[in-house]
């Protein structure tokens, strides 16, 4: 089992969510500098989508990832999942004119869907924050159908030495820089702890294949400070 929040128990990470909810977007774009949105237009050039897919995104937070998934399925449906009602609220508010994109509070560990309901499941910067990545990884195989499609966007571990360093000092930054920019010192310092601890891009795959997902690959982005993984049921 990975346990990926060892410094905060369940109740207190969803309370960290609530906190940074209101400036979740800003700050993400601030503190990525514009890169995420790089990152999730690599994610879609190597995703196969169908316009009639049924899809999930799983940790769906402010609801980014499932809007640009929305408009990709125009006669499909996508779910976004999170555990976090204040996210839950903003996203409700992106996409309240957007009808084949439904909403849903629920646990990643314990997904309320039945066996092989989704084409498509894609989780974005959310493992790292879930108590036991195995089990939502696990949860995640068991509601896709045979044939569909697993992609996790997440924070990696840079492997060039030099990168590294570069790597840390931009993340002992990180919580300051997210202060400057209105939001909690402490919150950006646990997610600074949180990224900064997450399994390498190799480690993730490895997981991955332990669930059961075939054809599994990643692609290193931003010199491995993150990462795509890919898989198939």
């Amino acid at each position: 089992m990975v346990q990926t929040n060892k410094l905060l128990n369940e109740h207190e990470v969803n309370n960290l969510f609530s906190r940074v909810a209101p400036r979740y977007d800003l700050l993400n774009n601030v503190i990525s500098l514009g890169t995420q949105k790089i990152w999730r237009h690599e994610l879609f050039n190597q995703l196969q989508i169908k316009p009639t897919d049924n899809a999930l995104d799983v940790c769906c937070g402010t609801g980014d990832l499932a809007i640009a998934l929305a408009k990709r399925i125009s006669n499909g449906r996508v779910t976004g999942l999170d555990f976090n009602k204040e996210m839950l609220e903003i996203a409700k508010e992106k996409t309240k004119t957007i009808g084949n994109l439904f909403l849903v509070q629920g646990d990643a560990m314990a997904l309320p869907f039945d066996d092989n309901s989704f084409d498509i499941v894609t989780i974005g910067f959310g493992l790292r924050n879930v108590p036991d990545a195995d089990k939502a990884l696990s949860e995640i195989y068991r509601v896709l159908k045979p044939g569909g499609q697993f992609v996790s966007l997440e924070m990696s571990q840079p492997t060039n030495s030099i990168i590294k360093v570069g790597w840390k000092a931009y993340f002992s930054a990180f919580p300051l820089m997210a202060s400057l920019a209105g939001g909690h010192y402490r919150d950006y310092q646990y997610l600074k702890k949180t990224s900064q601890q997450f399994v390498s891009a190799h480690q993730l795959a490895r997981m991955m294949k332990a669930v059961g997902f075939k054809e599994v690959h990643y692609q290193p982005l931003n010199f491995g400070a993150a990462a795509l993984h890919f898989g198939d049921k």
